[in-house]
């Protein structure tokens, strides 16, 4: 699934942390590493990459740096389609602030063109944190089915033993207005069809997985796309989301936002973004 891994790096205070995510994944999925800083080269740099590298056990397949100056965006894209890449790693923020420009809005703009699957990280760390809980979109598209069969190779790579199936339903599906007991009535059984619905196509996916070892739970939610799943990956804490590559990208979608756009607004948790 994971052969080449890159991730941007910047000499921030989270490089190690970035750093050591990026090589525990690579070694996790036997895949190489390669780290590309888009900017100059210099001694004291190289030295301080050199001395987080030595800090860590480093990957079978071996680590690549790449030291190229230009535009953030067009030199990470045109570096991942070269190599073939298969997931980027990227440090992101919880919530774009105009004074953190840089990174908020670079890793906005990578997710939405990107060759290849995306990590959003919003909380590295040195040391390893287990993987609890994933939750994983489970939404009416033609890449769904793809998406969650990723996750649990995803979940069985980190070890993580507990899975959510978030199925997002638009409240527009209840087509019904709500204003005295019989029309509540209706709604209700309108919202318990369609989670049905929902819940029957999603264990027809399941039913083709491997799924040993990990429970599995699917959940229903009515509400607008993206931020619902957002949302609820928020509160149940998980540590990691999982979604499809949107079909669109480009300036329509920040006037008329699609599902990812609110959840790359405001990430709740790490952020894995299947394409």
């Amino acid at each position: 699934m994971i052969d080449k891994i890159i991730i941007g790096i910047a000499f921030s205070p989270n490089l190690e942390a970035n750093l050591f995510e990026a090589i525990r994944l690579s070694i996790t999925f036997n895949a190489e590493l390669i780290c590309v800083h888009v900017g100059s080269k210099d001694s004291m740099k190289e030295s301080k990459l050199n001395e987080v590298l030595l800090k860590t056990d480093l990957p079978e397949k071996g680590i690549k740096t790449i030291w190229k100056e230009g535009k953030p965006v067009a030199t990470i894209l045109s570096i991942a389609q070269k190599h073939k890449v298969d997931l980027l790693v990227l440090g992101a923020l919880q919530k774009e602030n105009i004074y953190k420009y840089y990174v908020g809005s670079i890793a906005r703009k990578l997710t939405r063109k990107a060759p290849c699957s995306v990590l959003l990280l919003i909380k590295p760390s040195i040391m390893r944190v287990p993987c609890k809980h994933i939750v994983v979109n489970g939404l009416l598209d033609e890449k769904t089915e793809e998406t969650i069969k990723g996750a649990f190779e995803v979940s069985s790579k980190l070890g993580c033993k507990r899975l959510t199936v978030v199925e997002e339903i638009s409240q527009n599906e209840l087509k019904v207005k709500v204003n005295d007991d019989k029309s509540l009535k209706r709604a209700t059984l309108v919202k318990e069809h369609l989670t049905n619905r929902e819940n029957l196509r999603v264990k027809n996916i399941l039913n083709k997985i491997n799924t040993d070892g990990i429970t599995v739970k699917t959940q229903s939610i009515f509400g607008k796309r993206g931020y619902s799943i957002g949302h609820y990956a928020k509160v149940k804490r998980a540590d990691l989301l999982i979604m499809n590559a949107p079909k669109r990208t480009g300036i329509i979608d920040r006037i008329f936002p699609h599902d990812l756009e609110y959840i790359l607004y405001e990430l709740p948790t790490d952020i894995l973004i299947i394409k």
